[in-house]
C-alpha cells in the first residue's frame, strides 16, 4: 500500500475530530478515558482489518484495471444497502446498477476530497490556539475587515497571490539545496529557466493511506453533520412546532417584535464593533484554558440553577400568554311576575323566561309559568355561567310588548315601567292566579 499520493491533497495529521454537543459528555471525559481508550483500539484494529482486506483484494485485482475495483465497492455497497427479498428481478437489476455508480462517484468523491479536510485541519489548528502566533495573524486580519469591511474585495486576490501563484512559482523554481559548500549569503533567484516541473494536483491513487485517510475524515464529517442536525432537531423542533403553544407563541411574539425593532433601528446599530467582539469571543472560546473555564464555571454556578431558571420561565410564559380565545356572550330575558293579593297588594310570584302575556298559550290553558320562587334561584343556561352578579333593570318596557306583539296589557310611563293586564269588569274575578292583572318586570343578565 502506498504511503501517500504525490500532488494531492490530504489530512496526514490528525483525523477531524468528532463535534461533541452534550455537554455531559465534555464534562465526564477524564472518567471515561479508559473505556475511550479501549474503543480506541477496537476502532483501530477494525480499521487494520479492512485495510488488510482492502490491500489484499487490490493485488488480487491489480491485473484487472479499474473495473475490478468498481466491483469490489460494489459488493461493499451492496452489503451495506441490502435490496428488498420481494422485489422484482428488474429492480434487483436497477438496485445493483445505482449501487455500482453509487460507489464509483464515492470512491472518485473520497480522491479529491483531501483539500476540504486540509483546510478543516488547519482551521481547527488556528482556532485552537496550537501556534498562537498564527491566531493572532488571524485576529489582525480579521480586526482590520472589520473596520475596513471595503477589503473583503481584496481578500480573494490575496487568498490567489498567496495560496496559488506564490507557492507554484516557488515550487518551479526551488531554493538552491543547502549544503556545507553552500555560501549562507546567497539570494534567492526569482530569474532564469525553471528548475522543477509545474505542480499539478491529482487525486489519491485508491486504496493508497491518503486514500483511507480521506475515509477516516469523510466518516467524522457525516458523523458530525449527523449529530449537528439531531441536535438542532432536538432544541428547535419542540419550541417552534407548536407542540407547547404558550411556548412558540412566546417565542413569536419575540421574534416579530425583533424584526419590528432591527427594520427600524438596524441602522443604528455599530455592526463594525459588534462583529469584531462576536469574532474575538468566539477566537476565545477555542482556547483550552478558557474552555476550562467555561466549563467549570457551567458545572458549579449555572447547571444547579438551570432548573429553576427554566421553572420561572415556565410560569411566566403561562401567565403571561393567554391562548383562549374571547369567551361568546348572550343575554338573558327574566321577567318578574306579580299577582294581587285578596288584599289588593301586589305580591311577588315568580321569576321566568317568559313574560306570561294574557294571550300566550300557556295563559289561555290555565297553565302554571315555568320559574322560580326567589331571585337568587335563578341559573344560566346548561354549559354557560354568569359574567356578572349585577343585573341591569330593563326600564324600555314598551319594545320587548311591541317586539312580541303582546295585546291586553297596560305600560307604566314613569317609575319602573311595570306592564299590567287589563281588568275588565265581570271577567276572571275567581281566580286570582291568572285573571287578575298581573305585574311584570324585566332585567337583562349577560351570560
Amino acid at each position: 500500500m502506498d504511503e501517500f499520493t504525490a500532488d494531492s491533497f490530504a489530512n496526514r495529521d490528525e483525523p477531524i475530530p468528532v463535534v461533541q454537543l452534550d455537554l455531559q459528555d465534555d464534562l465526564s471525559e477524564e472518567a471515561d478515558g479508559n473505556s475511550d481508550e479501549r474503543k480506541r483500539h477496537r476502532l483501530k484494529e477494525h480499521g487494520r482489518n479492512i485495510k488488510e482486506s482492502f490491500k489484499k483484494a487490490h493485488e488480487k485485482a491489480s491485473d484487472r484495471g479499474s473495473s475490478m475495483q468498481d466491483r469490489l465497492f460494489e459488493k461493499l455497497l451492496q452489503q451495506v444497502i441490502p435490496t428488498e427479498d420481494q422485489a422484482s428481478h428488474r429492480e434487483q437489476a436497477s438496485s445493483s446498477q445505482s449501487d455500482f455508480y453509487y460507489g464509483r462517484e464515492l470512491r472518485r468523491f473520497n480522491a479529491r476530497i483531501g483539500v476540504v479536510f486540509l483546510f478543516q485541519a488547519k482551521a481547527i489548528r488556528l482556532l485552537s490556539w496550537q501556534h498562537p502566533t498564527h491566531t493572532f495573524s488571524f485576529l489582525a486580519i480579521y480586526t482590520f475587515i472589520c473596520l475596513d469591511p471595503y477589503l473583503l474585495t481584496v481578500l480573494p486576490f490575496v487568498l490567489i497571490l498567496l495560496g496559488l501563484l506564490i507557492p507554484s512559482f516557488i515550487a518551479r523554481h526551488p531554493a538552491p539545496p543547502s549544503t556545507i559548500s553552500t555560501n549562507i549569503n546567497t539570494p534567492y533567484s526569482t530569474t532564469g529557466p525553471p528548475l522543477a516541473p509545474a505542480r499539478t494536483i491529482k487525486p489519491v491513487k485508491d486504496l493508497s493511506k491518503d486514500f483511507f485517510r480521506n475515509m477516516r475524515d469523510l466518516q467524522n464529517c457525516m458523523e458530525d453533520f449527523s449529530r449537528v442536525h439531531d441536535k438542532i432537531i432536538t432544541l428547535l423542533t419542540p419550541p417552534t412546532n407548536f407542540s407547547n403553544e404558550p411556548l412558540s407563541s412566546t417565542l413569536f411574539l419575540f421574534a416579530f417584535t425583533l424584526c419590528l425593532t432591527l427594520f427600524i433601528a438596524s441602522h443604528l446599530l455599530p455592526w463594525r464593533l459588534i462583529f469584531l467582539s462576536l469574532g474575538y469571543a468566539a477566537t476565545a472560546l477555542g482556547h483550552p484554558t478558557i474552555q476550562r473555564l467555561f466549563l467549570n464555571t457551567h458545572k458549579n454556578y449555572i447547571a444547579p440553577k438551570e432548573e429553576a431558571a427554566s421553572s420561572w420561565v415556565e410560569k411566566w410564559i403561562e401567565r403571561d400568554i393567554i391562548l383562549d380565545s374571547a369567551p361568546q356572550t348572550r343575554e338573558v330575558e327574566i321577567f318578574e311576575l306579580q299577582h294581587l293579593s285578596s288584599a289588593g297588594e301586589w305580591e311577588s310570584w315568580l321569576f321566568s323566561s317568559s313574560p306570561h302575556d294574557p294571550l300566550s298559550s300557556p295563559r289561555i290553558r290555565g297553565e302554571r309559568p315555568l320559574g322560580t320562587r326567589f331571585f337568587e334561584d335563578v341559573k344560566a343556561p346548561e354549559g354557560w355561567e354568569w359574567s356578572e352578579k349585577k343585573w341591569a333593570l330593563d326600564l324600555w318596557s314598551r319594545e320587548w310588548v311591541e317586539e312580541r306583539i303582546i295585546t291586553g296589557v297596560e305600560i307604566e310611563t314613569e317609575g319602573e315601567r311595570w306592564v299590567y293586564d287589563l281588568r275588565y269588569e265581570g271577567v276572571g274575578d275567581d281566580d286570582s292566579d291568572f285573571d287578575t292583572p298581573g305585574k311584570k318586570g324585566k332585567g337583562k343578565q349577560r351570560a
